[in-house]
């Protein structure tokens, strides 16, 4: 391999706003995920949602060969679990337990965003292995200098987990939901796939949303005003509202609204879809609203609320809807988000997703890996039970 005459250099930012939004959409925007992208990450930020005062100390990592930007990645230190949805508590208890230090911490990933796409976002033009292991030694030493406790990227793009592995980081798997397009012509085809019972089931609860007297739209590009956005912000709202201590409110009043500013503009009209119910005798505001994020061929649901109980209003608007859509799309596949087993009646599979673990003390190292294959097997088991449910025919 040729060396490089100029070498990598690292930095670590404190905002995404240091870093020019072309430098690093210039690396995101090939990579499949839009919660990688600046704009998306940015609003996190610039929201108030993602902040030091909420327990998200932003430490974006720049990598530059000869004053050009080829390689970043968002990091945050941590002073909490939350948000992360990887639910590392018990280890945090072992921790202190030990009198070990578990916080603050370093942690990889998109906020408050359990969807599968972290890794350094690369030139094509570097050798992604000495980006990696460039990367590795400056969070290292950040290990020692700050004297953090661990070090965790979660939901990582699985090559990524695999060249992690080769630096010490501990694999612990998770689950999560994905459906995947076999090829479908219509909506008649997804229901063709279940068993006769779930096919009248599904039918039903449909069916049940005109019944109601709702109209279901699917909204983009230039529909998407600031006034709906911020009507989707209320909906959230609503929603975690219904979970008091365990809700995952962790955004601001401001986010939603950000998007339709200009500097996120762009992202939106491209990148947003919302699937809105209309309820004409409540007005002409949508009743309920659901936030889907598409990038080319794939689609993530990602938050729904409404402003009342419609039934089966949450099936229709999270799943069925955006199935239905998904598939005129030529859509290939569609991550609803973490959650409820009711996700497999629907035809979305069980699949693992996994984070990446290394801790400065060697004794929390040695315990994790001495239980790790034993967790990562019972986590398989569940998602093995879980797709024995699934209602198909066949397979998909």
């Amino acid at each position: 391999m040729q060396v490089n005459a100029h070498p990598l250099q690292l930095e670590f930012c404190s905002s995404i706003s240091d870093i020019p939004a072309a430098d690093w959409n210039r690396l995101a925007q090939p990579y499949p995920s839009p919660f990688l992208e600046w704009e998306w990450l940015a609003a996190l930020e610039r929201s108030g949602s993602i902040t030091p005062q909420n327990g998200w100390q932003p430490y974006h990592a720049v990598l530059r060969r000869a004053g050009r930007i080829t390689a970043v990645a968002p990091l945050y230190l941590k002073s909490h679990s939350m948000g992360e949805f990887v639910f590392d508590f018990a280890w945090a208890d072992v921790a202190e337990q030990m009198d070990i230090p578990y916080y603050p911490k370093l942690v990889g990933m998109s906020p408050a965003t359990p969807s599968v796409c972290f890794r350094p976002l690369i030139d094509p033009a570097e050798e992604a292995s000495e980006v990696t292991t460039t990367l590795m030694a400056g969070v290292h030493g950040l290990l020692e200098e700050l004297e953090l406790g661990a070090c965790a990227f979660n939901y990582v793009e699985p090559s990524f987990a695999d060249e992690l592995e080769q630096h010490g980081y501990i694999r612990w798997k998770h689950q999560n939901f994905i459906w995947r397009n076999p090829g479908l012509r219509d909506f008649s085809d997804y229901l063709s796939l279940f068993r006769k019972n779930q096919r009248r089931n599904i039918r039903r609860e449909r069916a049940s949303i005109a019944q109601q007297g709702l109209e279901i739209r699917i909204l983009q590009g230039a529909e998407l005003t600031e006034e709906l956005l911020r009507l989707m912000n209320v909906y959230y709202r609503n929603t975690n509202d219904q979970f008091g201590p365990w809700a995952a409110r962790f955004l601001s009043n401001q986010f939603f609204p950000l998007l339709a500013e200009t500097s996120a503009r762009e992202f939106t009209e491209r990148s947003i879809v919302l699937v809105a119910a209309y309820d004409s005798k409540a007005g002409p505001d949508p009743v309920a609203l659901s936030f889907l994020v598409r990038k080319g061929k794939l689609l993530f649901g990602r938050y729904w609320g409404s402003a009342g109980f419609y039934e089966n209003l949450h099936f229709e608007l999270c799943y069925y809807a955006p199935i239905d859509w998904a598939i005129a799309e030529g859509i290939q596949s569609f991550d609803p988000g973490i959650g409820s087993a009711h996700k497999v009646r629907r035809g979305f599979m069980a699949v693992p997703n996994y984070s990446m673990h290394l801790f400065r003390d060697p004794r929390m190292n040695a315990l994790m890996g001495m239980h790790i294959d034993r967790i990562n097997a019972m986590e398989q088991q569940q998602i093995d039970g879980l797709n024995e449910m699934l209602p198909f025919t066949r397979p998909s």
